[in-house]
């Protein structure tokens, strides 16, 4: 009967731990968005729910409209003039702007392949993610080209650490880059199907058609 309980209370857990959890996130989502309502004034704000996550998409198409075309552009150039002139401002602002333009780029390639390093030591190997190809002082100063790649904590995949690996040291996966992530938040519990199960070994550096 113990056994029978116990199965029971994990079946219920998984169940309603990830569904709980989205939950909490969309209602989050949900209330930040609906800031933008405070736009309207208090009179004539309507109580409609959601009407906040609408009113906060457009203005953010709005947005991009304006900022798209010329005379858009020129005045996001001379805001950010502006913005640049404040010291503490001109920190926060350019830092964010460089992430978002480095994440949001069609020619991103931030975090769009996850890979497979030797970290923290030799014969260890960890789950990480290419997020930039260094260049300057950082790529004049190696012997060999790197990337720079993220390897985050588990299971909180929001902090992590920063590597440079040698490209030839890297095996890149085929699995996508949310079921690498779910292999890192589920603690490697949740682990994607395999996508070719040849039970080939790769060797860092080596093209893995060439294994088969």
């Amino acid at each position: 009967m113990s056994t029978l309980l116990r199965r029971w209370l994990i079946a219920g857990m998984l169940v309603w731990l990830p569904l709980g959890a989205t939950l909490l996130v969309i209602r989050f989502v949900i209330n930040l968005l609906d800031i933008s309502l405070l736009l309207i004034p208090e009179s004539y704000r309507p109580e409609i729910p959601g009407l906040g996550v609408l009113l906060s998409v457009l203005l953010v198409l709005g947005t991009g409209a304006i900022a798209a075309n010329y005379i858009g552009s020129k005045l996001v150039v001379w805001t950010e003039a502006m913005l640049s002139r404040i010291p503490l401002v001109r920190t926060v602002y350019g830092g964010i702007k460089k992430l978002a333009e480095t994440i949001f780029s069609e020619k991103s390639v931030s975090f769009r392949q996850p890979i497979l390093i030797e970290y923290p030591r030799k014969g260890l190997w960890s789950v990480a993610f290419v997020t930039g190809d260094p260049i300057g002082e950082v790529q004049d100063k190696t012997a060999e080209h790197v990337l720079t790649c993220f390897v985050p904590t588990t299971p909180n995949p929001t902090s992590g650490f920063i590597v440079l690996v040698p490209d030839r040291d890297i095996i890149r996966l085929d699995m996508s880059v949310e079921a690498a992530m779910r292999l890192v938040i589920s603690l490697g519990v949740v682990t994607p199907e395999d996508v070719a199960r040849r039970g080939v070994r790769v060797v860092p550096g080596a093209d893995p058609a060439s294994e088969i």
